[in-house]
């Protein structure tokens, strides 16, 4: 908008969706409060566009956005039909045998970071699973369980969880609370042309009615399509399909055979031939898919894979099921924030949904964008480097722990795993941190960043999940340190056995959900 002072006065943000509306609602919670906002924020979306919805797991930190931008937690499970996650359970993943299971569970390994109990773990890892030795929470999904009691308020817990939830409707739910509520102004326009040769700054959006719109910002959340940051200015991917070969999928929305069915307390991920089938359960429906590698199945292949499972499913109506086919190019941008314009979302990269990365990643830059508006565009080019750096490293942490389930599969039955496992296909400081975990439990010391998108306890629970052994030195198990590790255990299988009493099953939880209301007195102390 080139403004004489060269204030930032006016976002805005292309594209809706979770991504755009996300980051209209943190921004805007922000900066958009009080008689006199710091900023406009302005979201333009194309009417024809309709959302993905494939990106229905959420991680935790959904509960701090949605509490950030003013959405009470029982409004957002009754309009999203959503279920609250506890984790993720591998099938398959290890060597496809019929016992090949292991959680990822969200709430850290006991006594985690400051005692190592994997050592001890180990003497007894026969009789008992990495993840039920250290956390209840893989025996309290096994049981169909919720983790939070009925009595409690909006986002309190027993145990940590995110959501699943249907993403067409998340975007309907956000678009509603940031235009009543917030001061969000939304465009229901085509953009027709962008205002700004590629070696300067966007100057205005050329809409198809209204015509030109100014900003001094830009964010492009336009997915895949990247109309800003790929289109307009020429940023390109780096792209991952020598380390993460999926780049496919076939996706389904199955309705439960009957209302009362279980609703799974946790995303399942089943391997397959040549990718992984993920299922997870909503109130109202599964959201059941297929991600593959064209590389190493035909289209044709991949449905029939996917059929077999949905016909293996009894709680599952698959009489009005059909799939739609879903590709994409897995990697990232080389920049993501370039000038006066920032991708957000899709726009600035995509990788396989293995570990439901792709809504924490929107909600880790609309964040960074909020607490680090710029005032000025002279100030503008310093977030935009920061920016830049922490999303580079962001995306190299994802690809390396997605890798991470590939490399210790034992898998041989087909080319897929087979080249997952090549030496060259593996990132170099993946293959450092497997030497030194040989001999050294995963810690703090080799995820240094406070914010670190997978901390030492995921990496925990997905090596000693799938059958990695370190050798620790003898004399570094101490007696004190084995007594401290094994009351640990044991405090674990007790409270196990105790959440298995107390919490409600999870069906019953969202039935007790959804007889609630936002404003009843009994929601507030829900």
């Amino acid at each position: 908008m080139n403004r004489p002072d060269g204030s930032i006065k006016r976002i805005v943000i292309v594209g809706g969706g979770s991504a755009g509306w996300i980051t209209a609602g943190l921004i805007a919670s922000t900066h958009c409060v009080g008689e006199s906002p710091e900023v406009e924020v302005v979201l333009v979306e194309s009417p024809d566009v309709k959302t993905i919805g494939v990106g229905e797991g959420t991680w935790p930190t959904m509960r701090a956005t949605l509490k950030k931008i003013g959405i009470s937690e029982i409004e957002f499970v009754q309009t999203c039909k959503a279920s609250l996650k506890q984790g993720t359970r591998f099938h398959g993943w290890v060597n496809g045998g019929s016992n090949d299971i292991y959680y990822h569970p969200f709430s850290v390994p006991a006594g985690y970071p400051t005692a190592s109990v994997v050592p001890f773990w180990q003497e007894q890892k026969t009789q008992v699973t990495f993840a039920n030795a250290v956390s209840e929470q893989g025996y309290v999904c096994d049981h169909g369980l919720s983790p939070k009691m009925a009595t409690m308020p909006d986002y309190a817990q027993v145990l940590n969880y995110g959501y699943h939830l249907d993403a067409g409707k998340f975007a309907e739910m956000l678009q509603a609370h940031c235009t009543t509520m917030l001061g969000v102004r939304h465009v229901l326009e085509h953009v027709i042309g962008i205002e700004g040769h590629a070696d300067e700054d966007i100057r205005a959006l050329v809409l198809d009615k209204s015509g030109h719109l100014e900003g001094d910002l830009f964010i492009d959340c336009t997915g895949q399509a990247a109309r800003l940051i790929g289109e307009h200015y020429g940023i390109g991917l780096e792209s991952q399909d020598h380390i993460l070969f999926n780049n496919r999928a076939w996706a389904a929305q199955v309705p439960y055979a009957k209302p009362t069915d279980h609703i799974q307390s946790q995303t399942n991920s089943t391997a397959q031939s040549a990718g992984w089938v993920w299922d997870i359960g909503l109130a109202s429906r599964r959201g059941i898919g297929y991600v593959y590698s064209s590389a190493h199945s035909d289209d044709d292949k991949a449905m029939s894979i996917l059929w077999d499972y949905l016909r293996a499913q009894p709680e599952a109506d698959l009489s009005d099921v059909t799939p739609r086919q879903l590709k994409f190019d897995p990697g990232y941008r080389k920049l993501f924030w370039h000038r006066n314009c920032v991708a957000v979302g899709m726009a600035g990269g995509f990788i396989e949904p293995l570990e439901a990365s792709a809504l924490v990643m929107i909600e880790l830059a609309a964040r960074h964008i909020t607490e680090e508006l710029p005032a000025t565009r002279t100030q503008m080019d310093l977030v935009a480097k920061r920016f830049n750096e922490d999303f580079t490293y962001r995306w190299e942490r994802i690809i390396e722990f997605l890798k991470l389930h590939y490399v210790l599969s034992q898998r041989q039955d087909s080319a897929y795993w087979q080249d997952h496992r090549a030496p060259d296909s593996i990132p170099a400081r993946l293959s450092e941190l497997l030497l030194l975990w040989q001999h050294q439990v995963p810690s703090t010391r080799d995820f240094p960043r406070i914010d670190e998108i997978f901390s030492a306890a995921s990496y925990q629970y997905v090596l000693y999940g799938m059958g990695f052994e370190t050798r620790v030195r003898q004399h570094a198990k101490t007696s004190a340190e084995r007594e401290m590790a094994y009351r640990l255990f044991s405090e674990v299988a007790k409270k196990s056995r105790q959440l298995a009493r107390e919490l409600p099953d999870n069906r019953a939880f969202q039935h007790h959900m959804a007889g609630l209301t936002p404003q009843s007195p009994t929601a507030l102390h829900m």
